[in-house]
């Protein structure tokens, strides 16, 4: 069962749902993770708005996790070709 929990960003507060204990660190944590991120925006660029900062922030997030999906991407064909290779090796040395 769902459980209810209120993370705040930018000094809002939303009402979730977490489907597990994981998945409420998971939220909290990203939550928490938002909120360094405007902070550090609001130090290094004041005069910003806070819909320009979260642009950016959300921008960082995407790019992030595009960077991450390449990579995962590669490593899943590399991993296919290493194990056609070994099972062509194997089927090799069988014969």
């Amino acid at each position: 069962m769902d459980q209810k929990i209120t993370i705040t960003i930018a000094e809002r507060k939303y009402s979730l749902s977490a489907s597990s204990p994981e998945n409420e660190t998971l939220l909290r944590t990203a939550a928490e993770w938002i909120n360094r991120r405007l902070d550090h925006l609001n130090a290094s660029i004041p005069g910003k708005s806070d819909l320009d900062k979260m642009t950016l922030i959300a921008l960082n997030m995407a790019f992030g996790t595009l960077s991450l999906q390449k990579e995962l991407d590669a490593a899943k064909s590399e991993t296919a070709q290493l194990l056609k290779d070994t099972e062509s090796y194997l089927d090799k040395i069988a014969e």
